[in-house]
């Protein structure tokens, strides 16, 4: 799996490829731990357009980083791979995370 980053202002976006399985999920959980809560971060951006493959590790990742957010903040999946929506979509996650598709 490989993350990279950009900030802009008060949005940062971590761009996430490869596979998030149980071995990267703590990787990917301590870079959402750096910026979320954040007072200088309002809106934490994954974008996971090029993950092709999430693990019930990954999702445990991303529920927790919405549980933990502060009601100040917002946590955005944006443009999930065909995988991760059909994942997101059978287990039910797609309900508790804010999920947004643009072009």
């Amino acid at each position: 799996m490989q993350i990279t980053e950009e900030r802009k202002e008060h949005t940062v976006t971590l761009t996430v490829s490869g596979r998030i399985d149980v071995n990267a999920s703590s990787q990917l959980e301590a870079e959402i731990a750096k910026w979320l809560p954040s007072p200088v971060v309002w809106t934490l951006v994954l974008d996971l357009s090029a993950v092709e493959y999430i693990s019930s590790a990954g999702i445990r990742v991303l529920l927790s980083a919405q549980k933990k957010k502060k009601e100040s903040h917002e946590l955005v999946i944006l443009n999930p791979s065909a995988f991760c929506k059909q994942v997101f979509d059978i287990t039910g996650a797609d309900i508790f995370l804010k999920i947004d598709y643009k072009a």
